[in-house]
């Protein structure tokens, strides 16, 4: 990394904020924009050291490097605000598909690398593909480099994100469905016994309550990238439907969904009447 590196990062949620911090402590400048933001999200971005320069053309000016972390539905957004040829390395690291990062490159140029991140906030690795892919492992963070084409980096994020937050909305589902069904106790005694893990998922549903109404597009992404490989889009549109509906839990709820019960409880609230079984 040359000295006087400076990195933008458009947002500063709890990603971007995460990644900001990484760059600050490897001594890295960062810039941002916090119009329109509230008070959380500027605390975020203060706390991790990143420096607010106004509006998004002063980021774009500013930056060598462009780090777009946003939710998947304003990928394109972004790209479209920021226009071709800017000037910084445009790096998507939204979860989109492979179709969608390309559509990314069409807009932003050729200074572009598509990019998935794995992990939480606090220990973010980024897989990254495209002929400037090399550039992004200059940076002081976990990075790996596929070289390939634009859309690889893409694709392993979706296939992850299928496992890991698929898995969850099937978990949501599951217990959705024992508890409308009055086995609930013994469903989680069976977990206990022989799929520990599951259960864990179960116990581990109030932290994915935050997260529902970003997963919705990425479970949209996902679903795409599996039509495209010629797999059913369809358990992955169903997940998002799941996110869907536990945002709605969560955007109704008198108390915070806090404990699985509750969110079951909030779920079976919002669910329609029943139907017949066809």
């Amino acid at each position: 990394m040359r000295a006087g590196t400076t990195v933008g990062i458009v947002s500063a949620g709890e990603m971007g904020a995460g990644v900001g911090r990484r760059l600050r402590e490897g001594g890295v400048r960062v810039v941002t924009t916090l119009a329109g933001r509230g008070e959380r999200t500027w605390q975020r971005a203060a706390a991790a050291g990143m420096e607010d320069v106004g509006a998004l053309a002063a980021v774009v000016r500013e930056a060598d490097i462009l780090l777009a972390i946003l939710p998947p539905g304003r990928a394109l957004e972004l790209a479209e605000a920021v226009g071709r040829d800017a000037g910084p390395l445009y790096v998507d690291c939204n979860a989109v598909s492979p179709g969608t990062a390309r559509a990314i490159g069409t807009v932003v140029g050729a200074r572009y690398v598509d990019a998935g991140i794995i992990g939480g906030p606090a220990a973010p690795r980024f897989y990254a593909s495209g002929p400037h892919a090399d550039e992004l492992t200059a940076l002081p963070l976990d990075v790996h480099a596929l070289g390939g084409e634009i859309g690889q980096a893409s694709a392993l994020k979706m296939c992850y994100a299928a496992l890991t937050k698929g898995l969850s909305a099937l978990i949501t589902e599951s217990m959705v469905a024992a508890e409308a069904n009055g086995v609930t106790d013994a469903l989680r005694g069976e977990l206990a016994d022989s799929q520990p893990q599951f259960l864990a998922g179960a116990d581990r549903l109030p932290g994915v309550v935050p997260k529902a109404y970003r997963w919705v597009a990425e479970m949209e992404e996902i679903a795409a990238t599996f039509e495209q490989a010629g797999m059913t889009p369809g358990m992955l549109l169903g997940a998002a439907d799941v996110y869907r509906q536990l945002e709605d839990a969560r955007a109704g709820a008198e108390a915070p969904l806090d404990r699985t019960e509750t969110i079951v409880r909030a779920l079976r609230r919002e669910q329609a009447p029943s139907r017949p079984p066809r």
